[in-house]
C-alpha cells in the first residue's frame, strides 16, 4: 500500500515536538483521493507497526516515515474499525486500538453548560472515566485548559511521552478530550500541558481526578466510583424530612490521622476508623462527626486545608470505596457526617491547580486579588464561570457520591472581603469602590441555593468570624443562605472568661451575658474547634484558671454552659477526655489518660451531656429564637452566678440551669422558677462520677411559695463550686420529697455518682 498521506512536514514536525494543537487532523484514519484510507500513528516505542482490520483480519504493515516513530499507511476502502499490532524495540509485541479513530463523547450541550458555569455535575464529564465505546473498553479523559497550545495524557502506559496521546481541543471553551482504549481503573496519569504563553510546559494532576497517589507521590489515578452497595437508605430518607434547626446537634470534630493510630504509629484506614470511631461516637452520644478536610493534600501539617485534589478522598487512609464504607457505617449507626470544605484558596504546588495552563486559570493574575497574604496560597477567581462550576460541582460531588450530610465551609471571611488581611494599597476595590467581593458573594449564593435544592436535609455551615450580616439567613431575605454559622464571638468571649482567675470574673461578667444579645441573629454553632488547641494556645483544660482540681471542674462547667446555651454544639476530639497536651497531627490522642479518674470523669460528663441534649426538647427546639431561652439571674456579678430557663415548644417543658463560676459553694442560693412542685436535679457537674466533690441538692428540691425574680415560686439551691446543676419539674409527683441521690442524664444513681445535699 502507498505511504503518501498528504501531511505537511510542519504538521509532522509539531507532532514530533509535542506542540501540535490539533492531533486529530493528522493522526488516525483519514479519507484520501481514490477512495482510500490513510492511517497515521505516532509510536516512538515501536520498531514495527501493523494495522489489522477488525472485520476481515487483513494486515497492513505501516511505513516508518520518520525515525522518531511516525508511521503511516494507505489502505483501500472507507472507514473501518481497526487496531494496531506493535513490535517494540524491547522485543515485546502488543495490540491496541487507535485513540484517534474514536469520536468525542462530550456533547455541544455539555460544552455549553460548562462554559456557562451551569453544569452541576461536571465531574461526570471532566476528569477520567472508565467507559466503553462500540464494545471497546477504555478511559475517557477531559480537562479544561483554554490557554494551552497542546495537552497530552501521559503515564506509564506511554512512558510519560507527551508526543503519544495529544488530546482533541473543543474550540470555543478550551476543553480537551481523548478516549484511550485499553486503559482501566488503577492507571496512573497526568496531563502534560504546553501553553501558548512563554513556552510553559508542565505535568499536571487532574483537577477532577477521583484518586491520587499516596503522598509524597502526587499523580492522578483512574478510579471508578460506581459499584459500592450502600446500606444507608433509611438514614437518607429520614434526613430529607428532618429539620436541622430544631433537632439535637452535637458535633465531634475529628482529624482522621490523629484520633487514634496503630501500635507502630501508622494511620488507621477508613475501614478501621469506621470500626473504631463509629462505636465510640455512638457510645458518647454525639449526633455528627465533622471531618477535617479529607480531600487530597500533600502536607500532613496543613491538616488538609491546602487541597491539591478537590475530587479525591485522600489515599492516606485507603481507597474511595473505603471512605464510602466509613460514611455508610456512620449512617447505619445514626451518625451524620460533615466535611470541612475549602473553596477559599488553593496551594501553589506546581503539579496541581496552580498556573494550570500557563496562566492563572483558577485564580487572579493580580496578586492583590489572587494571592492570600497569610497562607501563601492562591485565591479562586469566583467571577469565572468554569471556576464556580468546578467548586459547586465539587460540593455536590461529596454529597452525591459519598452521601455526605453537610459541608462546613472554611475561611468564609477571607472569601467575602477583598481587603482580608491586607493593608491599604494591597487590595483592589470592587466596581463600586467597596471591600466586598461581589463575585464571591454570588458564588456563595449559588452554592447554598444549589446544595439545598439538590439535597434536601443537607446542611452548609460557615466559618465566618466577622459581623457580616445574615450569613445563615435565606438568600431571598438578603442572606448568604448557609444553614448554620460558627459562633466565633461566643467562643472567644467564653474562653477569655474561663481564663480569668475566679476572683476577677465579676469584672468580666459581660463575657457571658453579651452572647445573648446576638444569640438569635444567626443560626449559631457553638464551636470549640481544633483552632483553639494548637499553636501554643494550650488545650481546653490548660486554658482553665486555677489549680488542678479547679481546671477540671471549670472544664466541666464550660461544657455544661455550652450544652445548655442556645445553639448547636461542636467540640474537637480530645476535649471529652481532657487532653492535657496541645493537639498535634503527628500523634494520636493521649488515650492513656483514661486510667485517671479525673479524665474518665470528663468523658462521663460529656457522654451524659450528649444524652441530655438528645433527650430534652428544651435543648433542641428553640436554639435560634428567644422562645427557647429566658434569664432567671443575669446580674449577680459579685458571685459570678448565672441561672436561666431553656424551653421547648410546649412551654410547660422546660429546664432550669444554674452555673457557679467561682470555687465557692453557694448554699441557700435562691432563684425564682415558673411553677410550684418538685424539681429533680437531673444533672450535676460536681458528682464524684464526673470527678467532683459531691456537693448538690440531694436529687432535687421542692419549691417555696416565696416570690423571687419574676416568679411567684422559688428554689433554695446549693450551688457546687465551679459547678453546673440542671433541674426539671416532675409533674407526676410534684409534691413528693426526694428519697434518692441525684441522677445524671439517663443513668441511675446505682450506675453513676451522685451529688449529696
Amino acid at each position: 500500500m502507498s505511504a503518501v498521506t498528504h501531511v505537511h512536514p510542519d504538521s509532522i514536525r509539531d507532532l514530533l515536538n509535542a506542540t501540535h494543537g490539533d492531533p486529530f487532523s493528522v493522526l488516525g484514519a483519514h479519507l484520501v483521493p481514490e477512495d482510500q484510507l490513510a492511517i497515521r500513528a505516532l509510536r516512538p516505542t515501536a520498531k514495527t507497526l501493523t494495522v489489522i482490520v477488525d472485520s476481515t483480519d487483513e494486515r497492513f504493515e505501516m511505513t516508518r516515515s520518520r525515525p522518531e516513530g511516525f508511521f503511516e499507511v494507505t489502505i483501500p476502502g472507507g472507514q473501518v474499525l481497526y487496531h494496531f499490532e506493535e513490535a517494540t524495540w524491547a522485543g515485546q509485541t502488543r495490540t491496541f486500538y487507535d485513540p484517534y479513530e474514536f469520536s468525542a463523547l462530550l456533547t455541544d450541550y455539555d460544552l455549553y453548560l460548562l462554559g456557562e458555569g451551569k453544569h452541576l455535575y461536571s465531574y461526570e464529564k471532566l476528569g477520567a472515566h472508565v467507559t466503553e465505546i462500540d464494545g471497546i473498553k477504555g478511559v475517557n479523559f477531559a480537562v479544561w485548559a483554554p490557554s494551552a497550545q497542546r495537552v497530552s495524557v501521559v503515564g506509564e502506559f506511554n512512558e510519560w511521552d507527551a508526543r503519544v496521546h495529544p488530546m482533541r481541543l473543543h474550540p470555543g471553551n478550551g476543553v480537551w478530550e481523548l478516549f484511550i482504549p485499553g486503559l482501566g481503573e488503577g492507571t496512573v496519569y497526568r496531563y502534560n500541558v504546553f501553553s501558548r504563553y512563554n513556552g510553559y510546559r508542565a505535568d499536571k494532576s487532574d483537577p477532577y481526578g477521583f484518586l491520587m497517589e499516596k503522598r509524597p507521590q502526587n499523580a492522578s489515578v483512574v478510579c471508578d466510583l460506581s459499584g459500592y452497595q450502600w446500606g444507608d437508605e433509611a438514614w437518607l430518607e429520614a434526613r430529607q424530612t428532618q429539620d436541622p434547626l430544631t433537632s439535637a446537634w452535637s458535633i465531634y470534630e475529628v482529624h482522621a490521622g490523629s484520633w487514634k493510630r496503630k501500635e507502630d504509629g501508622a494511620w488507621l484506614t477508613y475501614r478501621e476508623l469506621a470500626d473504631a470511631l463509629v462505636p465510640y461516637v455512638k457510645d458518647m452520644g454525639y449526633t455528627h462527626i465533622e471531618l477535617m478536610p479529607i480531600a487530597e493534600h500533600p502536607l500532613d501539617e496543613s491538616w488538609g486545608y491546602q487541597v491539591t485534589g478537590y475530587y479525591a478522598a485522600t489515599s492516606r487512609y485507603g481507597m474511595p470505596k473505603d471512605f464510602m464504607y466509613f460514611v455508610d457505617q456512620c449512617h447505619q449507626n445514626n451518625i451524620g457526617v460533615i466535611l470541612d470544605w475549602v473553596p477559599a484558596h488553593f496551594p501553589k504546588d506546581g503539579y496541581a491547580l496552580s498556573f494550570f495552563d500557563g496562566t492563572h486559570l483558577y485564580s487572579h493574575a493580580d496578586p492583590r486579588r489572587g494571592e492570600h497574604p497569610d497562607w501563601g496560597t492562591y485565591i479562586f477567581n469566583y467571577g469565572r464561570n468554569e471556576v464556580r462550576n468546578f467548586l459547586i460541582s465539587n460540593a455536590l460531588f461529596w454529597l452525591r457520591e459519598y452521601h455526605i450530610d453537610g459541608l462546613r465551609v472554611d475561611a468564609v471571611s477571607s472569601i467575602l472581603y477583598l481587603d482580608f488581611s491586607r493593608k491599604a494599597g494591597e487590595w483592589l476595590p470592587n466596581q463600586h469602590g467597596g471591600r466586598e467581593n461581589l463575585e464571591a458573594i454570588g458564588f456563595l449564593h449559588e452554592f447554598n441555593a444549589v446544595v439545598h435544592a439538590e439535597f434536601p436535609g443537607a446542611v452548609t455551615i460557615a466559618e465566618e468570624s466577622t459581623s457580616w450580616p445574615m450569613v445563615s439567613r435565606p438568600i431571598y431575605l438578603g442572606g448568604l443562605g448557609f444553614t448554620f454559622k460558627w459562633n466565633m464571638g461566643w467562643m472567644h468571649d467564653t474562653l477569655d472568661y474561663m481564663k480569668l482567675d475566679p476572683i476577677f470574673r465579676r469584672y468580666g461578667h459581660s463575657h457571658v451575658t453579651f452572647s445573648l444579645f446576638y444569640a438569635f441573629s444567626e443560626n449559631f454553632v457553638l464551636s470549640l474547634s481544633h483552632d483553639e488547641v494548637v499553636h501554643l494556645k494550650g488545650s481546653l483544660v490548660q486554658k482553665m484558671a486555677g489549680d488542678w482540681w479547679q481546671k477540671f471542674a471549670s472544664l466541666r462547667l464550660l461544657l455544661a454552659y455550652q450544652y445548655t446555651h442556645p445553639g448547636k454544639k461542636l467540640n474537637f476530639m480530645g476535649a471529652e477526655i481532657a487532653q492535657w497536651r496541645e493537639w498535634s497531627e503527628m500523634r494520636q490522642l493521649d488515650w492513656d489518660l483514661l486510667v485517671y479518674p479525673t479524665h474518665t470523669g470528663i468523658q462521663n460528663w460529656v457522654r451524659d451531656l450528649n444524652r441530655l441534649l438528645r433527650a430534652e426538647p428544651a435543648l433542641q427546639q428553640h436554639d435560634f429564637d428567644l422562645a427557647g431561652f429566658q434569664w432567671i439571674e443575669v446580674n449577680d456579678n459579685e458571685n459570678s452566678v448565672f441561672a436561666y430557663l431553656r424551653l421547648a415548644d410546649d412551654p410547660k417543658d422546660f429546664l432550669v440551669v444554674a452555673l457557679n463560676f467561682t470555687p465557692v459553694v453557694r448554699r441557700g442560693y435562691r432563684i425564682g422558677v415558673p411553677e410550684a412542685g418538685f424539681y429533680k436535679e437531673i444533672l450535676n457537674s460536681d458528682s464524684t462520677y464526673y470527678g467532683g466533690s459531691d456537693v448538690g441538692n440531694g436529687g432535687g428540691l421542692q419549691t417555696d411559695a416565696i416570690p423571687y425574680h419574676i416568679y411567684q415560686q422559688s428554689l433554695k439551691l446549693t450551688l457546687p463550686p465551679l459547678g453546673a446543676v440542671v433541674f426539671k419539674l416532675e409533674r407526676s409527683a410534684a409534691s413528693e420529697q426526694p428519697t434518692g441521690d441525684a441522677a445524671h442524664g439517663e443513668r441511675d444513681a446505682d450506675d453513676a455518682g451522685s451529688a449529696a445535699s
